[in-house]
């Protein structure tokens, strides 16, 4: 039996590109030196879970994957605090393999995850109109919590057209002329849509989703499918996150009872239907794709192509990291990359990170393990380094006192502007750096004064006890 969507979020980087830089007409979202494909995922998926006790499967679907040979999924899964013995999958590709993704969710219950990073030569087309993001949606059968949209149709059509591709080794992409990719799609369209909606019983669209590289196709979106609204991705071409973005949009303004029809036109086209439910109206990501999209902190063009490797800037002088080594890495798993610290059974004192032995009491071998990842805190002090490595300089450090207890020391993201002792802040799934091919993958701190109002406030505090005093050193 096919699940429904019971729940759905996205996640916008903080960071907007001045269109004057670009020669765009708005602004562009991309992703900081500090976030891909994987940290992404990890922030939609997170807020998407909200308190869900159970997942079956984690697909990540991205064509800017952090790794190959090694499964990126797996880590979105560990960050997210998923027990282990639930499936985590890769699916690589763009808009085909999200739909592949957003599918097998659905038939396992699982959790769909759509993330990508796009680059385009400097003054191309993907330049100015892609951007950077991730959506994601968990799939269940509404016995714990209520389905918001039910998939009821569906139906897809492959064609093999060069109008979009890359080359495994290259950053940046290449595309036809965009009018081959028009004449072929269109008539296809209107085919599979039809045949989508005659399995589904429906006559009437209220939303048409429409998500394609192919710039005409988009532009041609309302006459295509023919709809009461018609929604495009609003951060531009977004790869394989393109169709899970442009869905939340739609999510975020569907009635009850009303019919959603989503529209992949990659390779082909690839068509889901969907009737949301009542459910919908308690059940939207708490700020729409539109607002998050309306906010962000602008990066001068320069910085951003060093953050994408298409300019190369003298580094600091200092030694560069070495590479983080895997045997420490597999010791402390739930602590690198879930934020999973121990409470002490006896006097409640939460540790971080994890220990044995009681700082605060004494007392051995009696801690329960606790997640504080994206918990909210306070600022207790901070300091700016401008001699640390870093490819964003400077490097901000702040020890951060948990709501609930805890204390650690954590990097920055996002910029500091306005930090100061007592300020609020969330934790962030991060890159801390590369080094041999082999990223460091940590958390960081925001604060919530730079926090996309879209991507959620980390606000929720954990139980009341003791709060640790003893500051703690960064992860190297």
């Amino acid at each position: 039996m096919t699940a429904g969507i019971i729940s759905y979020a996205t996640y916008l980087p903080t960071w907007r590109l001045d269109g004057t830089d670009i020669g765009a007409r708005g602004d562009r979202v991309v992703a900081g030196f500090d976030e891909d494909s994987t940290t992404m995922a990890v922030a939609a998926a997170d807020a998407a879970l909200s308190g869900a006790d159970q997942v079956d499967g984690v697909y990540l679907v991205t064509s800017s994957p952090a790794y190959a040979d090694k499964t990126n999924a797996v880590t979105v899964h560990t960050a997210l605090g998923i027990e282990s013995d639930v499936v985590a999958a890769d699916l690589v590709g763009t808009g085909k393999s999200a739909v592949a993704g957003l599918t097998l969710a659905g038939h396992t219950s699982g959790l769909a995850v759509l993330s990508d990073v796009r680059v385009g030569l400097p003054g191309s087309l993907d330049e100015k109109s892609g951007g950077d993001g991730a959506a994601a949606f968990l799939f269940g059968t509404g016995q714990d919590r209520p389905v918001i949209a039910e998939l009821i149709g569906a139906a897809s059509r492959s064609i093999e057209i060069l109008d979009r591709w890359r080359a495994p080794s290259s950053t940046t992409g290449e595309r036809w002329e965009e009018r081959l990719g028009q004449e072929v799609y269109e008539p296809a369209v209107r085919t599979v849509v039809a045949h989508a909606l005659a399995q589904a019983g429906i006559e009437h669209v209220d939303h048409a989703v429409v998500a394609s590289g192919n710039p005409s196709v988009v532009k041609r979106a309302s006459r295509l499918v023919p709809a009461q609204r018609t929604t495009t991705s609003p951060v531009g071409y977004s790869g394989a996150a393109d169709l899970g973005i442009a869905l939340a949009a739609a999510f975020d303004v569907a009635a009850p009872g009303e019919v959603v029809v989503a529209v992949s036109v990659t390779d082909g086209v690839d068509v889901l239907v969907f009737r949301t439910t009542g459910a919908i109206l308690d059940a939207r990501q708490d700020v729409p794709v539109a607002e998050s999209r309306a906010h962000g902190t602008r990066v001068d063009y320069p910085r951003y192509l060093q953050w994408r490797g298409l300019l190369s800037r003298e580094s600091p002088r200092r030694p560069e990291p070495d590479r983080p080594v895997a045997p420490a890495s597999m010791r402390n798993v739930e602590w690198k990359f879930a934020l999973t610290g121990t409470r002490c059974n006896a006097c409640g004192f939460l540790h971080l990170p994890p220990m044995r032995i009681c700082r605060s009491c004494g007392a051995g071998d009696l801690m329960a393990r606790e997640r504080v990842a994206g918990r909210g805190g306070r600022v207790a002090t901070y300091t700016v380094d401008r001699l640390a490595y870093s490819p964003s300089p400077p490097v901000v450090g702040a020890v951060i006192d948990f709501d609930g207890g805890g204390r650690y020391t954590f990097e920055v993201a996002d910029g500091a502007e306005g930090i100061e002792v007592g300020a609020r802040v969330t934790t962030t799934f991060r890159r801390l750096y590369t080094a041999g091919s082999v990223h460091n993958y940590f958390w960081k701190a925001r604060l919530l004064s730079t926090v996309d109002s879209g991507n959620g406030s980390g606000e929720g505090g954990g139980r009341s006890s003791g709060v640790g005093s003893r500051r703690e050193e960064m992860p190297a």
